[in-house]
């Protein structure tokens, strides 16, 4: 039997992303300097990308990617002055976030998260230059139908996000077959992304990751840590590391993720800034669970309320 824990901190994924979303969370003492040894760190002028460069920018894979880890370790280092977490806080991260939470769990340090999302920001988008691939969203339907058209078709459930949504990854030329002819009754919407994320394609980047994270200092979470992979806490560090690594070309099984907040009877998610996408699938999915989408600094007092109501 489990223990209640009080909330579910989630850190968001490429995609989340928003023009100017880093600005208002500028303002706390040494938050530019803090965004400023970032920038120096991936070689990216965060500063600038996060309040001042437009969509179409900002969309590119190796520059979103350290952009909104930067920005939800930032938000969690804001969130943690102002309100004392419970012991038994639950952290979980969706694709490149769960290097924002692998760093909020304390199993590595807010540098290194930013920097190995940088160098997997960098390697995915060159390995998306190998091949013409992309990823669609397939949405309703029943998940083993869905599943099996995916498969016919030489495609990847590369995101299993839950609330009746699998985003297929693969060649273009299927992906186009699959939006022709849908899986009973789903609906298919090809995504504007730079290629098959969590498939094999990405090999490349994962071993460039693996080569990368040889240098980084890993310790056991601190807090209670979900793994894409599958759902569950993962409690050593090494073994944090090396999931982190191969996420890289696996599907991401955030419905696993999902499942074991439900299972663990959580009280409350927030989701870190950008937010909006995990709150929308935990409306879906944990319903009747109070959610928090924290965009701004002016809601980080409505975290602690969401705190003592769930107690």
């Amino acid at each position: 039997m489990f223990s209640e824990p009080v909330i579910a901190l989630l850190a968001p994924g490429q995609g989340s992303q928003t023009p100017g979303m880093l600005t208002p969370w500028l303002d706390a003492e040494g938050a530019r300097e803090r965004i400023g040894a970032w920038s120096e760190l991936t070689g990216l002028d965060l500063l600038r990308l996060g309040t001042e460069a437009d969509a179409e920018e900002i969309k590119d894979t190796a520059v979103t990617q350290p952009l909104v880890v930067a920005l939800a370790l930032l938000a969690f280092e804001r969130l943690t002055r102002e309100v004392e977490l419970p012991a038994d806080t639950i952290i979980a991260g969706h694709s490149v976030g769960e290097l924002a939470a692998a760093a909020m769990a304390g199993a590595l340090s807010a540098d290194d998260a930013v920097l190995l999302a940088s160098v997997r920001g960098a390697e995915m988008a060159a390995a998306c230059a190998l091949a013409p691939t992309g990823m669609a969203a397939v949405l309703g339907g029943e998940q083993a139908e869905v599943l099996a058209r995916l498969d016919e078709l030489g495609l990847v459930g590369a995101n299993r996000n839950g609330a009746g949504q699998v985003v297929a990854a693969g060649p273009l030329d299927a992906l186009e077959k699959l939006v022709a002819e849908p899986p009973g009754r789903a609906k298919v919407r090809a995504l504007q992304v730079a290629g098959a994320f969590h498939t094999d394609y990405m090999k490349q980047a994962e071993d460039a990751l693996r080569a990368r994270a040889q240098d980084v200092l890993v310790r056991d979470p601190e807090l209670p840590l979900l793994s894409n992979a599958d759902g569950s806490v993962v409690s050593e560090g090494p073994e944090v590391l090396l999931r982190l690594i191969s996420q890289v070309t696996r599907p991401v099984r955030w419905d696993a993720c999902q499942a074991t907040l439900a299972e663990r009877g959580v009280g409350a998610v927030v989701e870190l800034p950008p937010a909006g996408a995990l709150t929308g699938l935990a409306k879906r999915e944990l319903k009747g669970t109070p959610t928090l989408a924290l965009k701004t600094p002016d809601q980080v007092a409505a975290v602690a309320e969401l705190l003592e109501a769930a107690k």
